[in-house]
């Protein structure tokens, strides 16, 4: 039995950062939360506008871009620049300050951003990243459907990405007149996120059209998801599934600080504060690119 959709959520266009613009679903007003994931945002900009230095603790974050070039650059020395197709997961743990801009001359920028929880044994986990080129990910195809496998399985094909939480992040393309049944487990929390086009989610008698902004909710029932586009479809669709395991653990977030009580947020505050405990590096660092952009907006971090 084909899983089913249970809500779907508008991407509602905001601000976010510095000048960059965002369509968020997961993490928005009509939908929480859907553990492990804490937000999904779909994100556009150009340089110097974007996201400049930040802290993060007790969550990783996936940077999945779809066009232009985003430069990313942390409190460790650490830099690197992801193009269309790259992805980066990177694992906060215990923290890490970092900026994420677009490329100087990369042009529009247009990417998704995933916040996947951790549990509470991997909160403080070192942070690290797992950073994979457009040609190291894997894909599948069949029949009028391709797939790049960013996290998990799909058509034979496996991601190398290893993630802490147990999760999948596919990238579907489908031609009109196809259709594909991607498993995915009962015992997950899964949703599919439009980027263009439109597509049927369901078995026949319950089936649902999802078009691009919105993010279709699936039911915990059934042990895979029937999708298909129709014949007469102007247009094919793109979209993200993701799934993962439910962690059901208490969550006690203040923006990009995710732990499991009061008494932990307290104490990042002030680990990020006095620079501790994760964060030593983190008094008095500013970002080269941050500082280079906000110069470029009449601004000062």
């Amino acid at each position: 039995m084909s899983k089913r959709v249970e809500q779907v959520v508008v991407g509602r266009e905001q601000t976010e950062g510095v000048g960059a613009r965002v369509r968020r679903t997961i993490g928005s007003h009509s939908l929480r939360r859907l553990d492990p994931f804490l937000l999904l945002d779909e994100f556009k900009g150009e340089w110097p506008n974007g996201f400049p230095d930040h802290p993060h603790r007790g969550f990783e974050t996936v940077s999945y871009l779809l066009q232009g070039a985003f430069s990313h650059e942390d409190f460790t020395g650490a830099s690197g620049l992801l193009e269309a197709g790259d992805v980066q997961w990177m694992t906060a743990g215990r923290g890490i300050v970092h900026s994420e801009i677009p490329g100087k001359d990369a042009g529009p920028v247009r990417g998704l951003q995933l916040w996947v929880n951790l549990r509470a044994r991997d909160k403080m986990v070192e942070p690290r990243y797992q950073e994979k080129r457009a040609t190291d990910i894997p894909r599948g195809e069949e029949a009028g459907v391709k797939v790049a496998v960013v996290a998990g399985e799909s058509m034979g094909a496996k991601s190398p990405v290893h993630t802490l939480t147990p999760a999948c992040y596919l990238d579907f393309t489908m031609q009109p007149g196809s259709q594909f049944s991607q498993p995915i487990s009962s015992r997950w929390n899964s949703a599919i996120y439009v980027l263009e086009g439109s597509v049927i989610l369901g078995d026949a008698e319950m089936e649902k059209t999802v078009s691009a902004h919105e993010l279709a909710v699936l039911s915990s029932n059934g042990s895979h998801i029937s999708m298909r586009v129709g014949e007469d479809a102007s247009e094919g669709s793109r979209f993200i599934l993701i799934g993962g395991e439910p962690i059901g653990e208490p969550v006690v977030q203040h923006g990009p600080f995710v732990l499991c009580t009061e008494e932990e947020l307290m104490k990042t505050f002030d680990d990020y504060q006095k620079g501790k405990n994760g964060f030593e590096r983190a008094p008095g660092w500013k970002s080269k690119q941050g500082t280079e952009a906000l110069r470029a907006r009449g601004r000062q971090l």
